[in-house]
């Protein structure tokens, strides 16, 4: 599909997900919440992408967006920063009962400029906040800008910056540093012992990051009803609210303001003619 990028080097958030990738599948992919909030995603995936069309995938995790793509007869390159993570998604594709158009490939997002791609992707997708272990995205957008064609779009999944469900829940725990965590725009998070910094651009930062090669065509929220991950627990022990959480969400993910106050927002960019 394309020539093979250089390998990489040690990536501090490759490194902490590294750990992670053998559990990542029972912790998230798996889990009610996990299903819930990226059937949400899902949605708007084959609203925006088609059979036929070829895709660029970023912060791939374990392949589950990849394969579910490809299952719909679009083709896609997927990249991560953790090499464990691609070596489970590979994993995944061989044990597929028809082969499928994916490609994993070990990258992080900050090096994608160095693709060299035998023709320009028709669209570029990364899911649940891959994005967000990245400081600066100005230069992630101009590294994406000439694999794109003009009027091509970016789907990019982004943890919010101000997330309700994360606040009222600490604060009923007397937690107020954790409940405001995401406020600073920074904080510090730690897998298995491995430290990466994590970021959460407001949405003014990211249209300013993105500009001016591509603009901004739709918000919808992910997770405004439905709530992060870490509850769970409590959505397997009050599955009739959970339901009730689930119908709420399609109701409010495209309500002004709060579209941009759940778990995470969908972001659809289009490329720009320079």
């Amino acid at each position: 599909m394309i020539a093979s990028p250089l390998s990489t080097t040690v990536h501090a958030a490759g490194a902490a997900f590294d750990r992670l990738a053998p559990v990542y599948d029972d912790k998230f992919t798996d889990t009610l919440i996990g299903r819930a909030q990226r059937s949400s995603v899902w949605k708007i995936l084959l609203e925006t992408f088609h059979a036929g069309d070829n895709i660029l995938e970023l912060n791939c995790g374990t392949g589950e967006d990849a394969l579910f793509l490809a299952q719909h007869d679009i083709s896609v390159m997927s990249c991560d920063a953790s090499q464990d993570m691609i070596t489970h998604a590979e994993q995944r594709l061989k044990a597929q009962s028809v082969p499928l158009p994916v490609v994993f490939c070990h990258l992080p997002t900050e090096r994608i400029k160095e693709f060299a791609p035998a023709r320009r992707f028709d669209g570029v997708f990364s899911n649940f906040s891959g994005l967000n272990c990245i400081k600066d995205l100005a230069p992630v957008a101009a590294s994406l800008a000439p694999l794109v064609k003009d009027g091509d779009r970016l789907l990019l999944c982004f943890s919010t910056r101000v997330c309700l469900t994360e606040i009222f829940y600490y604060l009923a725990l007397g937690q107020k540093k954790k409940a405001f965590r995401r406020l600073s725009g920074h904080t510090q998070a730690t897998i298995d012992g491995v430290s990466l910094d994590v970021y959460y651009p407001s949405l003014k930062q990211i249209l300013r990051s993105f500009s001016p090669h591509f603009r901004l065509r739709s918000t919808t929220g992910i997770g405004v009803a439905v709530p992060p991950s870490y509850l769970e627990p409590w959505a397997r022990n009050h599955p009739t609210a959970f339901r009730l959480l689930c119908r709420l969400e399609s109701l409010l993910a495209r309500v002004p303001l709060l579209r941009s106050t759940g778990d995470h927002v969908l972001l659809c960019f289009e490329k720009v003619s320079q």
